[in-house]
């Protein structure tokens, strides 16, 4: 047992253990909850949660250093509130349509130009079509599904009569960034898992956990689920607790490195040797290296300004502490509009004035900049650091390869283009798989013309050769995320001994399994610039942007749009989302 297990408190390890105890002995009784109340549960959850969610957004803002009068507070209501209100409806959905798999039913299907099968799982409501006009996610299902065969690859845990099955303990280490990402992770382990479920918050989020247990009090009121917090020598004392059956983890692979096969020097042979001193089934999200490849094509001035936007968003949202941040920026090195395309996204960035919140963020920021011979710097006033910028080449600056770099900060890649965009693209795509650490997310910026130029089906045929979890195309890999229908996670194959980006799926309420990733689509330009071109979609900036002055509006708005859709609620967000 890991030595800090020895540092946690005679107190401590009593509630913890009581805690434990009252699951243990409350597992088989999860799994006897009949689907009917399930749904109950999660309505009762949406309720308790409309009733919280302004305390949520408001602590995260001020953990986060967000004055609770800036429109950033949107981020909060966005990453938190609406993402955990907006995976209820989807498992209630689900739920409510379980009988015979019905909830597949309506979901369109294609083959990919690889043969796969490809399911549409958004848009799928009315709702869905107005509030997310030409955004398109579909999930490529792996070699051995097809339309015959889709829906015993869907929700297995409730395959099994429910007087066979049994429960189990598992325990979930709660993310520190993102605040929806804990109880996220609980519904994989409570909905698609049967197993109940021990959080222990990460000691940056502690202040979540009063309004959690708030939210989430019909799963606690019947032992289902607790919430427990503590320093980092609580992790230790539970990974290893005799009574925790399952693991799940979001964070670093050096922290499932420490979990799986221990620390230092022994940890290390440890791996070596292929002797894990922690056997019990772990799950895990864990970052990565994530790329954003920019094509060469006839973006216009406006077209650069808004994807300039979109990469500073991409980079800086939560003040660049995202797992799936854009950490390496692949451009078209003799591209005659790649200069302005980066002289935007810095003046967009200078605008971005939010601290560098999250412990430990200068020190990475200066071992950052240690690694580069030389680095541009963006600044963004007197309270946030300088966004870092370092320039790759291909035969240098392994580390910035390898490590992921958790705040304001990036690396610059140029690809040659002088054969043309698909000889490019092919080349970025060959440069992202083999030479960057993960396999978390991805995302192609492509004008809708380049496109047409390459193909249809031959650009699919190259988008399908990117080994990533989530890839979007015109978007941020990180819609994935908000939309939960969307199955969240590293692209699957990773192993114990090499990790990567995690090993698993969470959010994903359509229960789907054998997954081999996720595609989001997003319209090239916003409403009304797109409609004017031809481009049929409502989307104006999306309310995730870093530059929308409406997203704390449109967060709210939105939220209480999931808890209860209605007509009448449409004007307002409209408003709201086209001033933004």
């Amino acid at each position: 047992m890991n030595s800090m297990t020895n540092m946690v408190t005679v107190e401590k390890q009593q509630e913890l253990d009581t805690a434990l105890q009252t699951l243990a002995a409350a597992k088989d009784t999860w799994v006897q909850v009949s689907v009917k109340q399930r749904v109950a549960i999660l309505q009762a959850i949406k309720d308790e949660l409309l009733k919280v969610a302004p305390a949520w957004a408001d602590a995260a803002a001020r953990s986060k250093q967000i004055p609770l009068d800036s429109y950033l507070v949107g981020e909060e209501w966005i990453s938190g509130p609406y993402a955990f209100m907006a995976c209820c409806n989807g498992l209630i959905d689900t739920l409510n349509k379980l009988d015979g798999k019905a909830y597949l039913n309506h979901l369109k299907t294609r083959q990919t130009t690889t043969g796969q099968l490809a399911v549409q799982i958004l848009p799928q409501s009315l709702w869905e079509h107005l509030l997310m006009s030409g955004v398109k996610a579909e999930v490529w299902m792996q070699p051995e599904v097809n339309n015959s065969n889709l829906k015993d690859h869907s929700g297995w845990c409730y395959n099994k009569p429910q007087a066979e099955r049994q429960g189990k303990v598992a325990l979930v280490l709660g993310a520190g960034n993102i605040t929806a990402i804990s109880p996220l992770d609980c519904f994989q382990k409570l909905f698609l898992e049967d197993q109940v479920c021990l959080l222990k918050m990460n000691p940056f989020t502690d202040y979540l956990a009063p309004i959690l247990r708030r939210a989430m009090a019909p799963l606690i009121d019947i032992d289902a689920l607790r919430i427990v917090t503590g320093g980092a020598e609580v992790g230790p004392y539970l990974t290893n607790h005799e009574l925790v059956e399952e693991l799940h983890i979001t964070g670093s692979h050096l922290t499932h490195d420490a979990i799986i096969w221990g620390v230092g020097e022994q940890g290390e042979e440890n791996k070596r040797n292929n002797t894990p001193v922690n056997t019990r089934p772990m799950t895990s999200e864990l970052g990565g290296v994530c790329p954003t490849i920019v094509v060469p094509g006839p973006w216009s001035q406006a077209d650069i300004d808004f994807q300039a936007e979109h990469i500073a968003t991409q980079k800086l949202h939560n003040s660049g502490f995202n797992c799936v941040a854009c950490q390496v920026l692949v451009l078209p090195s003799t591209w005659a509009k790649k200069s302005n395309l980066m002289a935007a996204i810095k003046g967009t960035m200078g605008v971005s004035t939010r601290p560098a919140y999250y412990p430990g963020a200068m020190d990475r920021l200066e071992v950052f900049a240690s690694h580069a011979d030389a680095t541009d710097k963006v600044a963004r006033g007197e309270v946030a650091p300088a966004c870092i910028i370092n320039s790759l080449n291909v035969s240098s600056n392994d580390w910035y390869r390898d490590n992921e770099v958790f705040g304001p900060a990036f690396s610059t890649m140029d690809l040659d283009d002088g054969q043309g965009a698909e000889a490019y693209l092919q080349a970025a795509i060959d440069y992202c798989n083999t030479e960057l650490r993960g396999t978390l997310g991805a995302n192609i910026l492509i004008h809708p013309k380049t496109i047409k130029q390459i193909g249809k089906q031959k650009f699919e045929a190259m988008v399908a050769q990117l080994r990533y979890g989530t890839i979007a195309v015109n978007g941020w890999s990180g819609l994935g995320f908000l939309v939960t229908q969307c199955p969240w996670g590293a692209y699957p194959g990773h192993t114990l001994d090499d990790v990567q980006s995690g090993i698993g799926f969470v959010h994903n309420t359509f229960m789907l399994e054998n997954i081999e990733r996720t595609l989001v689509y997003a319209p090239w330009r916003p409403f009304p610039r797109g409609l004017l071109s031809g481009q049929f979609s409502l989307l104006p900036r999306p309310p995730w942007f870093i530059t929308n002055k409406k997203q704390d509006k449109v967060g709210m708005l939105l939220t209480h749009f999931q808890h209860k859709p209605g007509w009448l609620k449409l004007p307002r967000l409209f408003i709201n989302a086209l001033l933004g």
